[in-house]
């Protein structure tokens, strides 16, 4: 069942105005030995304007290897406007809710469930743990399942809407002007209970996107509320560096099947379906990498210094393995 493409909603269930045929779904990395091992739900970053390939493949890997069974959600995202409120939090908590309900054709301990977000999908993560009781599913069978998960791995996470917060990835989410209960609902330092999962957080002091600030926030939260956490920060390193090995660096993601909303988006541009330019499809399409031609994020000076934090940071999913057996242990 590796790589088998898991949909999320049934299409009369599923209503984003901007989807243009996209659903919401997961792919999954199943081991073939039929025993039963923990799952992690992999939850790609982009600032909630699309699910990060960097940050898809090469963890749902790691994990995999780590004795996992791994799911990559592919969630609902707004690249051009169309503000997506609770959608993205009703998608992750139905992934959860799946895999318990199939926990048997997945070879998953629907006891051991553990979600892994990365700066935006970091947030959606986080979301879960704090807000799972706010997310009922439609699905009345599905409903019996349990949304909350049981360990989180926040990986440099959009926390705060507050002082410290990523404007984009909070109007990507709530719009341009939302109101000040939506702003709060989403700064999620402020939810932390101590019914929270245990929380693994790590960032670099030095990222320039999402402030260190924010996961600063959320561990301290966790204390206050005797929730288990652990807290990694690392001195040197830019934002989004996945599991900062030189695969990443070297920008081999596998394939972009996270981008698929994307995708769809730029054919529905193209074709005239929507308020947009056509010659916007295409620039999509290009912006993504998804024309068939690779593009450079970094240059050789570039690369050069990030090569030198890799060392240090990468080495955060032995310590997230680790952090996690002592988890389950208890």
């Amino acid at each position: 069942m590796t790589g088998e493409k898991i949909l999320l909603w049934r299409e009369e269930e599923y209503h984003y105005p901007a989807a243009y045929g996209f659903i919401p779904f997961m792919v999954s990395y199943i081991h073939e030995d039929r025993e039963f091992h923990p799952a992690m739900v992999v939850v790609p970053g982009g600032a909630y304007r699309n699910a990060s390939p960097s940050e898809a493949h090469l963890p749902a890997e790691t994990f995999y290897r780590f004795g996992y069974n791994v799911f990559v959600l592919a969630y609902t995202v707004n690249l051009l406007d169309t503000p997506l409120k609770m959608q993205p939090l009703r998608d992750i908590s139905r992934a959860v809710r799946l895999i318990r309900a199939e926990a048997g054709k997945y070879s998953v301990d629907p006891d051991r469930v553990a979600v892994c977000g990365f700066s935006a999908g970091g947030h959606l993560a986080a979301s879960l743990c704090v807000h799972f009781r706010d997310v009922p599913d439609p699905d009345g069978d599905l409903n019996r399942f349990r949304n909350r998960p049981d360990a989180a791995i926040l990986a440099y996470p959009v926390i705060t809407s507050g002082r410290y917060t990523h404007p984009d990835s909070m109007q990507a989410l709530l719009g341009k002007d939302p109101g000040a209960d939506e702003r709060e609902y989403m700064s999620l330092e402020n939810y932390v209970t101590a019914d929270t999962p245990p929380c693994f957080l790590w960032q670099t002091v030095t990222d320039g996107t999402v402030p260190v600030e924010n996961s600063y926030l959320f561990a301290r939260a966790c204390r206050e509320h005797g929730v288990p956490f652990a807290h990694h920060v690392f001195s040197d390193g830019v934002h989004g560096l996945s599991v900062a090995t030189e695969q990443w660096l070297e920008r081999d993601f596998g394939e972009p099947y996270t981008l698929e909303q994307i995708r769809l988006l730029a054919e529905a541009v193209s074709a005239g379906k929507t308020p947009y330019p056509p010659e916007k499809g295409r620039e999509i399409l290009a912006d993504f990498g998804l024309d068939g031609r690779k593009k450079e994020k970094w240059t050789p000076g570039q690369k050069a210094a990030i090569r030198k934090t890799l060392r240090s940071a990468g080495i955060w999913p032995e310590l997230a393995k680790d952090w996690l057996a002592r988890v389950w242990d208890k």
